[in-house]
């Protein structure tokens, strides 16, 4: 029998010039492009597909790995495109070695270490699914030889924020790889450019649970070891094989390191299949701007922009209208809390703006006004000494945890829908243009039993109004 195809979607990074949209709470793989549709959204309806492809044998399985604080936006984003996910949760980051090591531990135990895993991570535009299959299957022949694939792109430009590959002899349907390159300065990539021998790194790989472990105990004989302990641990801890937590004192002990750098540079066994198939990682605002239509003088935007006397400016604005005047060659990333202007040829170092903003202990590094949970999603409206104002959103059927505050009280208003409150010994139902109080230290809970959404506005008053003054006694998201 032909062994399995499983898609793993990597779901984790920042995307720190993607700032300040993408944030540590909301990264990049969930923001909303042009059309609507988020990052992550696109690669789990890529996956989907791929279980229709002929040529590759049928599978209607996928997993996920993630942070944790990101599980619960990922199964909203698998529920709107109708798909269905395993879960490796991490609980913090340590780079694509640790994370592609234990999710092939975890393949290999469950469908036996011939399976392929073809890794794909979760913030990438594809344009040519057809070209993208092509190359799937490709590298699915190759990793079934015992080799360790990477996507290589065809570059069209320059490109100064990829790494590099080599192109070595034939191999198949695909290449040997002389040599990994670090994202290498305007002259050197020209010269990649020119000598035609070299693809960009795209970070998808297709390989054997078997070949990687192997290659692992051969080259990094330590992930190996923590990997395997890691996973062990894991499958006797876990009551949930659909949802496998990784246990942080192990976790923390693992090196932060890329897969490429722990084992794929060192690998003898490395292969390259080379696509042309409309590739993108979206890692700046200028790849974000090469989306968008142009009009005759270079401007675009998302969202509502007027250009006057304008040239090459791009606009990305939530809320507002923005203006420009006698301005050429900017970027305007426009949020509810914070302002990005950029000279359009310095967007690939956002991320020193962002290191900036970390650096001063700034919460608008961390996250947004608007703040997404399980239930639904909050906003800060207006917030001062002794008071702050939230807009409340809970999605149909959903329910916050039974909860108290030590230090502060809360007026809720419901705005729409229908709302059934407990509140303190007290349980009953308000309605549009009724409200109720909950005093300091009165046990509460706020659901939604209808199948609309509920929105109220919440008026919170006390000494300390920090989120993490919630006591939860009872929650079925498991955060008790």
């Amino acid at each position: 029998m032909t062994p399995k195809l499983i898609p793993v979607i990597l779901a984790g990074g920042v995307g720190s010039r993607l700032w300040p949209v993408s944030r540590e709470d909301y990264p990049k793989p969930f923001i909303k492009l042009f059309d609507g549709c988020s990052l992550i959204e696109k690669t789990y309806t890529r996956a989907l597909r791929l279980s229709l492809l002929k040529g590759l044998p049928p599978n209607n399985e996928m997993y996920t790995v993630t942070n944790r604080k990101y599980y619960f936006m990922c199964c909203d984003v698998l529920d709107k495109v109708g798909a269905s996910s395993n879960f490796l949760l991490e609980p913090f980051p340590r780079n694509t070695g640790p994370a592609i090591s234990m999710i092939a531990h975890a393949l290999a135990d469950k469908y036996g270490d011939d399976v392929i895993l073809l890794v794909m991570p979760s913030d990438h535009i594809i344009h040519n699914e057809d070209a993208f299959h092509s190359s799937v299957i490709n590298a699915y022949e190759l990793a079934c030889s015992d080799y360790l694939v990477t996507f290589g792109i065809k570059p069209n430009f320059p490109e100064t924020g990829f790494g590099y590959l080599q192109r070595g002899n034939k191999i198949k349907n695909g290449f040997g790889i002389k040599r990994f390159v670090e994202k290498p300065n305007l002259t050197e990539a020209s010269c990649f450019l020119n000598d035609g021998g070299y693809s960009w790194n795209s970070g998808m790989l297709c390989f054997s649970a078997r070949t990687l472990l192997n290659e692992l105990k051969i080259y990094e004989k330590n992930i190996y070891r923590m990997t395997k302990e890691c996973y062990s641990l894991i499958i006797e801890s876990s009551h949930n094989q659909k949802k496998l937590e990784i246990p942080e004192n192990i976790f923390n002990q693992m090196p932060n390191i890329s897969i490429d750098h722990c084992l794929m540079e060192k690998s003898k066994k490395v292969a390259c299949v080379e696509g042309n198939f409309g590739w993108s990682d979206v890692g700046s605002w200028d790849a974000v701007k090469n989306l968008i239509p142009e009009n005759l003088d270079g401007n675009s935007s998302i969202g509502e922009a007027i250009f006057i006397d304008t040239k090459n400016v791009f606009v990305r604005s939530e809320n507002r209208i923005v203006a420009t005047l006698g301005v050429e060659n900017l970027m305007i990333i426009d949020t509810s809390d914070a302002l990005l202007v950029a000279n359009i040829n310095s967007t690939q170092d956002v991320k020193v703006v962002t290191a900036k903003v970390k650096e001063l202990g700034l919460e608008i590094e961390k996250s947004h006004k608007t703040v997404n949970r399980p239930w639904g999603a909050y906003s800060i409206l207006e917030e001062g000494p002794g008071f702050k104002i939230k807009r409340i959103s809970v999605k149909a059927g959903a329910s916050l945890s039974l909860q108290y505050h030590l230090h502060r009280s809360e007026h809720w208003v419901v705005v729409k829908g229908e709302a059934t409150i407990t509140n303190g010994n007290e349980k009953f139902i308000i309605q549009e243009n009724q409200s109720n109080y909950i005093p300091a230290g009165n046990i509460h809970r706020l659901q939604n039993n209808s199948d609309e959404e509920l929105v109220l506005i919440e008026v919170q008053c006390g000494s300390y109004l920090g989120e993490d003054d919630i006591v939860r006694v009872e929650d079925i998201y498991g955060r008790c």
